[in-house]
């Protein structure tokens, strides 16, 4: 039997469209807002990009991708790439 994951409440002043997007968007996972925002931060806060993703991500973040990325298809983008 797994221990119980210990949980605190905590209050946050965020934008009223912000809100207001977030419910939204935990209405169409059928799912409560509290539940919602809380998935999305815990993968926010555990799941960091690799090395080299993050080398990928610095490459386009200074435009030195290597010729134009074909997403007309998942195989044109798959050929574009290399892959």
């Amino acid at each position: 039997m797994e221990a119980a994951i210990q949980k605190k409440a905590q209050s946050f002043r965020l934008p009223v469209d912000l809100i207001e997007r977030l419910k939204q968007m935990a209405r169409k996972e059928n799912r409560s807002l509290n539940n919602y925002v809380e998935c999305v931060l815990l993968n926010v806060a555990y799941n960091e990009p690799n090395e080299e993703t993050k080398a990928a991500l610095e490459e386009a973040k200074n435009g030195q991708l290597q010729g134009p990325l074909d997403v007309s298809s998942v195989e044109a983008m798959y050929k574009s790439m290399g892959l």
